[in-house]
């Protein structure tokens, strides 16, 4: 059999497999789940507009939270990655770099806020840290993938002209990569908007505080208001983010 045809079907047989032991072929347990999907979506209707102070003020704390927390973790990506880049410094220095920010990355965001929590105690500012860690982690690993991704050719003719790695970086990778660089950090900003909603369920401020007691009270029409808020700064940002992009992209092709 040939490879070509051998590697999709073996993809495919795991595939089935997976979800055969996941219980996806549990058509009782399905429908069951389709019925109770249906009650949950009939107590969230209305939702319940009264509480929109309360859950837009928390909802505040969680942009404010994701913002701060999303540039610490750039700032310190971008020396990281840059170490992480193994077509300019040596092989044991950019694996070190990348092990470094693996590690980080290993640790999911809610249990960086709880080390934080311990830290600085509750609050929004242990989940300030938490997110710029989480950020850091992912941030420099994309990052040094981009940075080796330039085109050799034009590194190799900068450095002809004893140019140093700093010169490199600055004047060559950076504007290489310049849009992937503002795509990522946008995307990292909407995702930490999303994920840091719930850090508030370990005492680290935001949204999930209030999230966690409609849960708890079973009040799920004032929880559809949250999650409606949640979806409209997403949807903002997401706006945002093409607008910022586009502006970046038509400035720099206009140079």
């Amino acid at each position: 059999m040939r490879p070509s045809f051998f590697v999709p079907l073996m993809v495919a047989a795991f595939l089935a497999a997976s979800l055969a032991h996941l219980g996806l072929f549990d058509w009782q347990r399905l429908t069951r789940g389709v019925r109770n999907l249906g009650i949950l979506g009939g107590e969230m209707v209305p939702p319940d507009l009264t509480i929109l102070p309360t859950a837009a003020a928390a909802l505040w704390e969680t942009v404010e939270m994701s913002f701060a927390g999303t540039l610490l973790g750039f700032i310190a990506a971008l020396p990281l990655s840059v170490l992480g880049t193994r077509n300019l410094f040596a092989n044991w220095l950019s694996s070190l770099a990348r092990f470094v920010a693996a590690s980080i990355r290993t640790i999911p965001v809610l249990l960086w806020a709880i080390v934080f929590v311990i830290l600085v105690g509750l609050g929004p500012l242990a989940g300030t840290f938490g997110i710029a860690a989480y950020t850091v982690g992912y941030l420099a690993k994309i990052y040094a993938d981009l940075f080796e991704g330039t085109d050799p050719e034009i590194i190799e003719a900068v450095q002809s002209t004893g140019a140093s790695k700093l010169q490199l970086v600055r004047y060559v990778i950076v504007p290489e990569t310049a849009n992937a660089i503002l795509a990522q950090v946008l995307f990292m900003l909407e995702y930490n908007i999303r994920a840091s909603s719930v850090l508030g369920f370990v005492g680290a401020g935001g949204l999930g505080l209030v999230i966690q007691i409609y849960l708890q009270s079973l009040d799920y029409r004032r929880l559809a208001t949250v999650l409606l808020l949640v979806l409209a700064i997403v949807l903002v940002m997401d706006g945002l983010s093409a607008w910022l992009r586009k502006r970046f992209l038509l400035s720099t092709q206009g140079t």
